[in-house]
């Protein structure tokens, strides 16, 4: 397998059993909001409640894509991270890793897959304008400013804090990484 298809395999175990433990939890209620509708959204019982689905399967006009990113940036991301965002409509995902918690950045939407893209922008003309190497951001870690990104140029799973180059390698590459989290429901 390539990097790409054993993300693919690490991510849908991961989000099979992040499904489970919403089920078993009942941690998929949420407050609905009306202007912010998303794919995941659904009823139980009178209740808003939310589950990951596939992006194919939520009926998309068209498949999601960074191309735009891209061509605009003139640069070309890496797989993992383009596959890790266009496969799941989701809400950030609560995950426990080895290192600690984090959560794990998703699409809530097509618009807010949109507002990712425009974040992602903002965070590539910074580390241009800083003459930093590219990254891209995934995940938060409960340390303020600390994030989790994917270098560019290798494909690893660095820490990094905002506005500075990364400091530390977690994993080689991204799928090595999601393998390595568990599913963790926090009640806030």
């Amino acid at each position: 397998m390539n990097k790409r298809e054993d993300l693919i395999q690490a991510f849908n175990q991961f989000m099979t059993n992040y499904a489970q433990d919403l089920m078993k939890s009942g941690d998929s209620q949420y407050q609905a909001d009306e202007d912010w509708p998303s794919p995941c959204e659904y009823q139980r019982e009178g209740q808003s409640c939310w589950q990951p689905v596939l992006q194919d399967e939520a009926g998309v006009t068209q498949p999601l894509s960074f191309k735009n990113v891209e061509e605009a940036l003139d640069i070309q991301l890496d797989e993992q991270f383009t596959t890790f965002f266009t496969l799941y409509f989701a809400n950030n995902l609560q995950a426990q890793h080895p290192l600690g918690e984090l959560e794990l950045l998703q699409p809530w939407s097509e618009s807010d897959f949109s507002r990712l893209q425009q974040n992602l922008i903002g965070h590539l003309m910074m580390k241009q304008k800083l003459k930093q190497s590219p990254t891209l951001f995934f995940a938060l870690t409960d340390e303020e400013d600390l994030n989790l990104v994917v270098d560019n140029e290798t494909g690893a799973v660095c820490l990094e804090y905002v506005g500075k180059p990364p400091h530390k390698t977690i994993a080689e590459d991204l799928a090595y990484f999601i393998s390595q989290c568990q599913p963790a429901l926090f009640n806030e």
